[in-house]
């Protein structure tokens, strides 16, 4: 089972899109898929169409040790979703005050079984939520919008990623850095995938996610861009990325 934790400290780089849409994608190569929300902001929680506010329990359930990941599953389109809620960020401040607070999420997946793929979204920081994705990991998947400000947060994030394999997680992995918004045309996101490739090499993956006016859109509906827009430029990129990590397979 790959668990895959889509992160960067940096906010609107594309990682609730690439959670969605990956793990669609991932579902139409007849991989079972299981999707976490582990940002307050439940933006993956809504963009499948599940209201947040809505249900009786989330992940902050979870990673309290009151219920099961199994216990709060939601079905959409052929993935197992758990959703969050603005709750959640109470739920990381609960975690400052028990025990094995960096492990929570881990151990929560300890005995879930049946799945190809366990895809988190993360919050745009690195407090105790991305810790413990990073922590239950097996792989990081990085979205980076092609601008310079995007190789600094980079740096940033790697030597967290370090610190985190030096302790809780040995195991973890980079499986690629994913370009987001990208405009070929533009020479910046040109030298930027340049400069990005010259640092990781291989890690930066072949597919690139093109800016796409459906992939914002897909959202508001309730969608992921497979249901929504099939024929999209949105729709096309992110079969190519499920498509990319299949053929990689884990790093």
């Amino acid at each position: 089972m790959r668990i895959i934790a889509v992160l960067n400290q940096k906010g609107g780089v594309g990682k609730t899109s690439t959670s969605v849409n990956l793990g669609a994608g991932l579902a139409r190569q007849k991989q079972r898929v299981l999707l976490l929300d582990l940002d307050p902001q439940a933006h993956l929680t809504y963009s499948l169409g599940i209201m947040a506010h809505e249900l009786p329990r989330t992940m902050g359930a979870v990673l309290m040790g009151e219920c099961s990941l199994m216990d709060v599953l939601t079905d959409v389109n052929g993935m197992d979703v758990v959703g969050a809620s603005v709750a959640l960020a109470g739920t990381e401040v609960d975690l400052a005050g028990v025990a094995n607070r960096e492990t929570r999420l881990r151990d929560a997946l300890a005995d879930v079984e049946g799945y190809d793929f366990v895809v988190m979204d993360c919050p745009p920081n690195l407090g105790l939520l991305t810790l413990n994705a990073m922590t239950a990991a097996t792989e990081l998947l990085v979205p980076v919008q092609p601008e310079f400000l995007a190789l600094q947060s980079l740096g940033k994030l790697m030597a967290t990623v370090k610190t985190i394999q030096d302790g809780w997680n040995p195991a973890l992995r980079l499986t690629g850095v994913l370009l987001t918004r990208y405009h070929r045309q533009k020479r910046l996101n040109r030298e930027t995938r340049q400069s990005i490739k010259d640092y990781f090499g291989s890690a930066l993956l072949d597919t690139t996610i093109r800016d796409n006016i459906s992939l914002a859109e897909a959202p508001s509906f309730g969608q992921d861009i497979f249901t929504y827009k099939p024929g999209s430029n949105g729709a096309d990129d992110y079969r190519n990325l499920a498509l990319e990590l299949l053929r990689r397979g884990a790093p």
